[in-house]
């Protein structure tokens, strides 16, 4: 009987613990949704910096990564995890989690996190997305963004650019090059935050209906895209 008790003790345990994990993920997946929505906030509250409004205004996708990691001495790397969200006839999707991953070869020393926006311009960088995997400046192209309020003059993004890419580090916001780096689905945050998987199709084009915990994120975006179309 004693062992019958201290088995069913233990079973009891486990499922605690599993729980406990699981909600742990949950909760990891839910704090990188609301600090894409800080990011985007605190980039587009600057007053004379950040994305153009004719840019935004025009993205048909927007991705964030908070903290990308940078680091390495001569041969650099990448690594982050963010969510992207795309226009629908409804209004923008439920999020769709991706990690990127890149190399970069040049002078650098020590490491640094970055935050890291990218829009996708048009169409075929919209296709290119719904994939679920991406190599920027193969499968797409790729150019840094240009930045401040307006974009007079700069037409390179409208004439060529599938993704424009920003980086912001140590308060500093600027137009980053990502060539080379790859986006693809983050299947293990999906899992979490969805509770199942979730292709990036569906979700991107609007099959899903975005959760509550998608609000942060998606309210911020939503606010900074109509006031970027006045």
């Amino acid at each position: 009987m004693k062992r019958l008790v201290l088995l069913t003790l233990i079973v009891c345990l486990c499922g605690f613990a599993f729980a406990a994990d699981d909600s742990t993920k949950a909760s990891k997946s839910a704090d990188r949704v609301q600090a894409a929505g800080d990011v985007l906030n605190e980039i587009e509250s600057a007053p004379d910096s950040g994305i153009p409004q004719e840019i935004l205004s025009k993205a048909e996708c927007v991705a964030v990564v908070p903290s990308m990691l940078k680091g390495g001495f001569i041969v650099g790397g990448k690594y982050g995890r963010g969510l992207a969200s795309c226009r629908t006839p409804k209004g923008w999707s439920a999020p769709a989690f991706f990690t990127v991953t890149g190399g970069s070869v040049g002078f650098q020393i020590g490491g640094q996190a970055v935050d890291l926006v990218m829009l996708i311009m048009n169409n075929d960088g919209m296709q290119h997305l719904l994939t679920s995997k991406v190599a920027l400046g193969a499968d797409a192209s790729v150019a840094a963004g240009p930045v401040g309020r307006h974009a007079e003059g700069n037409t390179d993004w409208k004439m060529r650019a599938q993704v424009l890419t920003y980086s912001r580090a140590r308060g500093v916001f600027a137009g980053v090059s990502l060539n080379g780096a790859v986006m693809k689905q983050d299947k293990d945050s999906t899992r979490e935050f969805y509770g199942h998987m979730v292709t990036f199709k569906a979700l991107l084009t609007g099959e899903v209906e975005p959760p509550p915990a998608a609000n942060s994120f998606l309210t911020s975006l939503a606010k900074w895209a109509q006031e970027a179309a006045k």
